[in-house]
């Protein structure tokens, strides 16, 4: 499969400039961008207008919930997250709230507001990185998190920062050009 790193068609800057950095400054986010990260969210679409997603998230300073979201963590991310001034863990609500039936679509719906809380990050001056590199029984354990919500990605937000303090196999990718697929590789104008 071919990918290459240059845009071939125009998109909006706020799609150029996402980035999924590792290399994160120390500096605190103001709370009122914080709160602007989650008001994103609530304007991404979503199945039968359900907004299914949930957000538990905490500072650097607020030490204990803050650890209690980066124990759930694999190592490997923990490595370039413990300098992170903001860590969320996103939800899904598995039914709907006013029909009797699981909602099948609420995992892709949580993504989507993942990826307007992402894009509002760039407009801020920040960068998320979202992971799927965490122990989901020690998620369920530790955020205390229902049977009726399931885990979806945890996310890092913050300022870029100096790539060169990472360690030398995380520097290298985090200073790689970003690759993406041609759309030739997944877009169809036909059948399979």
């Amino acid at each position: 499969m071919q990918k290459s790193s240059t845009i071939e068609y125009p998109v909006t800057a706020l799609i150029q400039n996402r980035k999924s950095i590792r290399a994160f400054s120390a500096a605190p986010i103001e709370g009122e961008k914080i709160f602007s990260l989650f008001e994103a969210t609530r304007w991404a679409p979503s199945s039968a207008n359900e907004q299914p997603w949930v957000y538990i998230y905490a500072t650097r300073d607020q030490e204990t919930l803050w650890n209690k979201l980066f124990e759930c963590l694999d190592e490997g991310n923990k490595i370039w997250t413990k300098d992170a001034p903001l860590l969320i863990a996103s939800l899904a609500r598995k039914h709907f709230t006013r029909y009797s039936s699981a909602n099948a679509h609420a995992m892709y719906d949580l993504g989507g507001a993942n990826s307007f809380l992402s894009l509002q990050a760039v407009e801020l001056g920040l960068q998320v990185r979202q992971m799927a590199g965490f122990d989901m029984a020690k998620a369920v354990t530790n955020l205390q998190v229902p049977d009726s919500f399931e885990v979806g990605v945890f996310l890092a937000v913050g300022y870029p920062g100096d790539p060169t303090s990472l360690p030398e196999k995380l520097k290298l990718r985090e200073l790689a050009p970003r690759e993406r697929f041609l759309q030739q590789e997944f877009v169809m104008n036909r059948t399979f």
